[in-house]
């Protein structure tokens, strides 16, 4: 069995859940990229690939994640994937996503670049999260936004949620994809079930303005509070691209020198004169 899933810490927790359940064991992959945020117009050719690493390798300057950009190969990792599902004719796949447009984007994506996973209609297996709940480490019920929100033996439970992706998603999928890559805004949100909606780049700047005071605040601050009072549904990447974005349209004051790190940057509203 190989796992797919689309975040770090999805990889850790699932690890976790493999002591609990034996029948899960398997090797876990990760797809790495954000399919949630930047360019994806012809993303499959060159010169959409290009845009979009270029777009990266600005979004994670100045970041704590700048070596990043040069060992994410998702389509190398799934090329390597397909060969292990042509070889053994026994290996399923399972496909893990979170109720959130990171993972249903990267599902999204990998639909798209690999129409040959038709050909293994019956060993593909997807589980997604959907509105169910789980018991969380309080003992109460919670409804999981990430995998990685999931106590690792409650995976006996979302196990249960493994179904066959049929051939009619495989038809239809990869084509919600195409009309995203279409409209290619640079932020994409996830409505509800598996319907994701585009958003042009701006469309957070309004909140990230809101947050900010007249006095300075570290912008290491601003994430905690983003991540743990707002609904933004955008890494912390993206959020500084977006400020450094709101310095340069002179909307925002930012002290000190982005080159030296986050972790020196303060930001602030423009004192009204």
């Amino acid at each position: 069995m190989v796992h797919i899933v689309f975040s770090e810490a999805d990889i850790t927790v699932l690890q976790q859940a493999m002591e609990f359940d034996s029948s899960l064991q398997g090797e876990v992959i990760q797809i790495k990229d954000d399919f949630a945020v930047g360019p994806i117009s012809n993303i499959y050719e060159p010169e959409g690939y290009r845009q979009r690493r270029d777009w990266w390798q600005d979004a994670l300057l100045f970041s704590p994640y700048t070596e990043q950009i040069n060992i994410v190969d998702d389509k190398l990792t799934v090329h390597n994937l397909l060969k292990q599902l042509e070889e053994d004719t026994t290996l399923e796949l399972w496909l893990w996503m979170g109720q959130n447009a990171h993972d249903v984007c990267g599902y999204y994506w990998l639909m798209r670049l690999m129409p040959q996973l038709k050909d293994f209609q019956g060993r593909i297996q997807v589980l997604y999260m959907n509105n169910l709940p789980f018991i969380n480490e309080k003992g109460g019920i919670f409804y999981p936004t990430y995998l990685h929100e999931i106590q690792p033996k409650e995976f006996r439970k979302a196990k249960k949620l493994a179904r066959p992706i049929t051939l009619s998603e495989f038809e239809t999928d990869p084509d919600e994809w195409q009309r995203l890559c279409n409209e290619n805004g640079m932020v994409r949100l996830l409505e509800g079930g598996k319907k994701i909606v585009s958003k042009p780049t701006s469309f957070y700047d309004k909140d990230l303005l809101t947050l900010l005071q007249q006095e300075p605040q570290k912008l290491t601050k601003l994430f905690s509070i983003i991540f743990g009072k707002t609904t933004i549904k955008a890494s912390d990447v993206f959020i500084a691209w977006r400020y450094r974005a709101l310095e340069s349209l002179e909307q925002i004051a930012v002290i000190g020198e982005w080159e030296r790190g986050w972790k020196e940057i303060t930001c602030q509203l423009l004192q009204k004169t």
